[in-house]
Order: structure tokens, then C-alpha cells, then sequence
């Protein structure tokens, strides 16, 4: 197997409704690409805190770096009246 196609199947893989012998393709691929065992480990870590709906505190200065960059995004897509998309 070849990590595109364990990426093609990674959502049923990790939500585990896939078939029983891809699902033993899948496990033998992840035993030796490390890369996959990365991608698959976070995905599992971030289904892990949604669902344990648990708030995670950001350290302060990403969390002003994430909020500028949002602001910007948004503003980008949303000028204000008389505006447009490039803010004049």
C-alpha cells in the first residue's frame, strides 16, 4: 500500500468502519511509514479533544497571532460598506 491510498481511506480508517482486510493493509503500511503514523496519530488526538469537549488553552501570544489573522480574513471577505475586497 502506498500513503495516498491509506490517505483515501483515513477518515473510515480512524472512525474504524472499514473493511477487516484493508483495515489490516492499512495497519501493516502504518508499521513502517512513519510519516502516516504521524498523520493518523493526530487525527486521533484531535478527534480525542472534540470529543472530550474539553477546553484547551492557547498560550497568549498565538492566540493574538490566531486572532489578527482571522480578523484580517474576515475583513478581506467581508468589507465594510462602500468597500471592496481590497478595503477601499
Amino acid at each position: 500500500m502506498k500513503c495516498d491510498k491509506l490517505l483515501a481511506a483515513l477518515n473510515d480508517y480512524v472512525d474504524g468502519g472499514i473493511a477487516p482486510g484493508l483495515c489490516a493493509e492499512l495497519e501493516r503500511h502504518l508499521a513502517g511509514c512513519n510519516p502516516c503514523q504521524v498523520v493518523v496519530d493526530n487525527i486521533r488526538r484531535t478527534i480525542t479533544l472534540y470529543r472530550d469537549g474539553q477546553p484547551y488553552r492557547l498560550p497568549v501570544a498565538f492566540r493574538r497571532r490566531l486572532h489578527t489573522a482571522l480578523r484580517a480574513q474576515w475583513k478581506k471577505r467581508h468589507p465594510g460598506p462602500g468597500k471592496d475586497r481590497s478595503g477601499r
